[in-house]
This record gives structure tokens, C-alpha cells and sequence, in this order.
């Protein structure tokens, strides 16, 4: 495992949480995760202005912070340079990586603590193939904020590890991030192309496994 920085580095999450009309804990969860890896592969992160920051983040351990922003704060937070994603009635915007003690105010007053939002009753219909399937651990308990967060990193390392045909397959088609539920969570653990393994920072215990994620191609 990569070393932390000191301070540490983090994406910051920002996920929209209207009191009127908040989104689906499973639709937070594909849109966060669809922020990361797009805002991975955006030219300002490959080859701009995010690309330092991006090297430097991934060479520590790639926290991610997941933030509830409501009302005025929300627009507030899209005049921030950053990626965001609308996908399943939840808007998540994703902002390049850096210390924790230099996030802009904008983002700071946002709350960390307290994203906990119900699920709709029946799962979705999955995308058009190719797409991201991930899966979040059925037998940990963990708020919606903290299960975006994992799986923003289950997509993060699906983009970085997956094979090279089948990441180019689901960067072609847009990278679509489909949440998986009620799945035989032990027998798709031995098949997911990669796992999530919780540094223990909040909620779960360190080395707890979070996420799984694979391809689901042509």
C-alpha cells in the first residue's frame, strides 16, 4: 500500500442532497463513482493543469471525502474547477485532488458527517454494455457518503488496474457505473477484477473489504 502524505491528500466529493427531492443512496453511489473516474480521465488530468496533483495523489493513498451540499451551496460548489456527473436523478461533482488543509471554503462549510439517504425500492436496469459494475460488502453497514467514496475508489481502480481492451471498451462508451445489488456477494468477490480494502479512517474497521468492481463488456 502506498504511504500517506503529510498532510494527506484527498478528491473531494461533492453530492447534491436537496431536502425536498434528495436522490437514491444507489444512484449517489454510481454518479460519485462516474465523477472520479471522469475526472481521471479529463485532458486537465492526463496532460493540464490537474495533472501534478492527480501523480501526486495517486502516489499516497487515494482518499476520498464525500460531501452533502444543499441549497445556495450547491451552485457555490460548480464554480469550483471540476467534474460533475448527473446520473439517476443524483448530481455529484468531483474536484481534482489536494491536502486536506487546502480545501476552498466553498467545500469545507459542505458536510461530511450525516449523508445517509434510502435506496429506491426496487434496483435499476443496468446500462449498455460495456459499463463499470460495482458492489458494495451486503454485510457492512456504512452511510451513503462513505459508500460513495468506496465506490468512487472501486472505479478508480477498475480505471487504473482492469485490462487494456476492456478499459478502452468502457472509456469508448462513456464509462457508465452500474451499483449491483443482492448479489451473491462471496462468490462474486472471487470473480471482480478488483477489490476495495478500507484504510479504517472512518466507519469500518482498517482492512475491512468495501467494494468489488468488473467490466461488464460486449
Amino acid at each position: 500500500m502506498n504511504a500517506d502524505h503529510d498532510p494527506p491528500w484527498a478528491m473531494q466529493l461533492a453530492v447534491r442532497a436537496e431536502r425536498a427531492a434528495p436522490p437514491a443512496h444507489s444512484a449517489v453511489c454510481a454518479a460519485a463513482a462516474m465523477a472520479v473516474v471522469r475526472l481521471l480521465t479529463d485532458p486537465r488530468s492526463t496532460d493540464g493543469e490537474w495533472s501534478e496533483a492527480v501523480g501526486r495523489w495517486e502516489s499516497g493513498r487515494i482518499r476520498k471525502v464525500a460531501r452533502r451540499a444543499r441549497g445556495v451551496r450547491w451552485p457555490a460548489a460548480q464554480e469550483i474547477p471540476g467534474v460533475t456527473v448527473d446520473h439517476g436523478g443524483a448530481q455529484v461533482r468531483a474536484f481534482p485532488p489536494a491536502p486536506v488543509t487546502e480545501v476552498p471554503p466553498e467545500l469545507a462549510r459542505l458536510q461530511v458527517a450525516g449523508l445517509d439517504l434510502d435506496d429506491d425500492e426496487e434496483p435499476k436496469p443496468p446500462p449498455a454494455r460495456p459499463y463499470a459494475a460495482i458492489a458494495l460488502n451486503p454485510h457492512v453497514t456504512m452511510s451513503t457518503g462513505k459508500a460513495a467514496a468506496q465506490a468512487g475508489h472501486a472505479a478508480h481502480l477498475l480505471l487504473r488496474q482492469s485490462g487494456a481492451a476492456a478499459r478502452e471498451d468502457w472509456l469508448g462508451a462513456g464509462l457508465a457505473v452500474h451499483l449491483v445489488r443482492g448479489v451473491p456477494w462471496e462468490e462474486c468477490v472471487g470473480q471482480a477484477a478488483v477489490a476495495v480494502r478500507d484504510a479504517g479512517y472512518t466507519e469500518v474497521p482498517p482492512g475491512t473489504m468495501t467494494a468489488i468492481a468488473w467490466i461488464v463488456s460486449h
